[in-house]
């Protein structure tokens, strides 16, 4: 069953005198890591998964798990007119029940913010906040007949920027109070909003930020490389590091489902060891937080030029 508010809702709810609906939930980002395992384990538990994914192939893969919960829907989060259809889709399906909006669908654009193209800057806010508030907008009528839920997948990223993430801390900033305004907005309707905080999670995110930051490195000028090079390897290595030690994406999905599933929700979920202790990081003065990040991630505290030009001036 799916819980809403103070109230729980069976799987079933009667509709009018011979329809039955089903709870169904839809999550976006379904192809790989926290959407795949998120939509297996709702599956699992009986619930409908609409499940968003962006090639048709994905969608073999979540069928195999589950051909009988689970169905996979192409979607493109950041296109207006794939929204609609999804939402035609399952606005059409009658016997089915909207329960939940899972905002999971998200991108990581890495890189320092002096060099990052204004194309990409906006591409991470469009995949990582501006679809999820679309897709609120275009199921909340639904949602608010079901007195369902929604559930945002942030990131503890979204309570500590780090460099070289400032751009996916930004947009994730910005989930989180967009979020905390839904909850007090939402709530004279019975729809809750909770967000999932987790910490390093080990998905394909990661590798594809670490392999843009290197053809990032690559369009560098010389003078460029000279300022950031040894700080993006620095961050490449960081990267990889953070991924052996990483959260499984079924972790996450736990959480998802306990914000799905618990009587009363709660507003955050805070996920993982590692998410606790960038929490409390997060908290201390700058002064003391700054040199913590730095040396945290193995970055120089000043660039080769500086040094170089600090050398002589001490000469």
């Amino acid at each position: 069953m799916i819980a809403s508010g103070s109230r729980e809702r069976t799987a079933t709810l009667d509709s009018g005198p011979s329809l039955r609906r089903r709870s169904a939930v839809l999550v976006t980002g379904a192809s790989s890591g926290i959407g795949f395992a998120t939509a297996v384990r709702l599956a699992r538990r009986g619930t409908i998964v609409f499940a968003g994914i962006r090639r048709q192939v994905d969608g073999e893969a979540l069928l195999r798990e589950n051909s009988g919960r689970i169905k996979p829907m192409l979607l493109d989060v950041t296109d207006d007119a794939s929204l609609q259809r999804a939402r035609t889709r399952i606005e059409s399906l009658r016997e089915f029940r909207l329960d939940a909006l899972v905002n999971n669908a998200g991108i990581a654009v890495a890189g320092p913010l002096e060099l990052l193209p204004q194309s990409e800057l906006r591409r991470q806010f469009d995949v990582n906040f501006f679809a999820p508030m679309a897709l609120t907008q275009a199921f909340l009528p639904l949602l608010r007949e079901s007195g369902g839920r929604i559930v945002n997948v942030s990131s503890v990223a979204g309570k500590m920027a780090a460099p070289y993430l400032g751009a996916y801390s930004a947009s994730k900033f910005a989930l989180e109070a967009a979020s905390d305004a839904l909850r007090l907005e939402l709530r004279p309707f019975g729809v809750s909003v909770s967000v999932i905080e987790p910490g390093d999670v080990r998905t394909p995110i990661w590798r594809r930020s670490s392999a843009a930051s290197l053809q990032l490195l690559d369009r560098m000028t010389p003078e460029e490389r000279a300022q950031y090079e040894a700080m993006t390897r620095a961050m490449i290595v960081a990267a990889q590091r953070a991924e052996r030690h990483a959260l499984a994406p079924e972790r996450v999905a736990a959480a998802i489902e306990r914000a799905l599933y618990a009587r009363r929700p709660k507003a955050r979920y805070l996920v993982g060891a590692g998410a606790r202790l960038r929490l409390a990081v997060a908290r201390l003065p700058e002064v003391v937080r700054d040199p913590l990040i730095l040396a945290a991630l193995g970055m120089p505290r000043s660039t080769p030029v500086r040094e170089a030009e600090a050398q002589r001036e001490r000469v």
